[in-house]
């Protein structure tokens, strides 16, 4: 069941405003050389899916076995405001912001809520 609300939950949003990020103290977004060099990198989470950004745009993010597998395919930009917004081919879009965290790297979506990314 974990898998259809999250799909929704993440692929349903609309982008938020860059005034809107819920940000805590000592959260700094990533710079625009750090957003464009996460191209050919691939993210991964504590819940173990994975975040691809290709060179060229495009991007796919893996679910977990723990959250039913499977693959969203879809293209990204990266915003001049320092989010990162993907657009999914099954027509949902989403925003979202990287910021560092102390020493850790999060991932912020537009409902304010947290991704630790793992460290690699």
């Amino acid at each position: 069941m974990k898998f259809p609300i999250f799909l929704i939950a993440c692929l349903a949003a609309m982008p938020a405003p860059a005034a809107e990020w819920d940000l805590r103290d000592g959260d700094v977004p990533l710079s625009q050389g750090e957003l464009r060099a996460l191209a050919g990198r691939t993210l991964t989470f504590y819940d173990d899916g994975r975040s691809k950004y290709s060179a060229g745009g495009a991007y796919s993010y893996t679910f977990s076995e723990a959250n039913g597998g499977g693959t969203a395919f879809g293209t990204y930009r990266i915003t001049e405001e320092g989010s990162i917004c993907t657009a999914f081919r099954n027509g949902f879009s989403r925003c979202d912001l990287y910021v560092h965290s102390g020493d850790r790297l999060i991932l912020i979506d537009e409902e304010g809520r947290r991704f630790p990314v793992r460290p690699q």
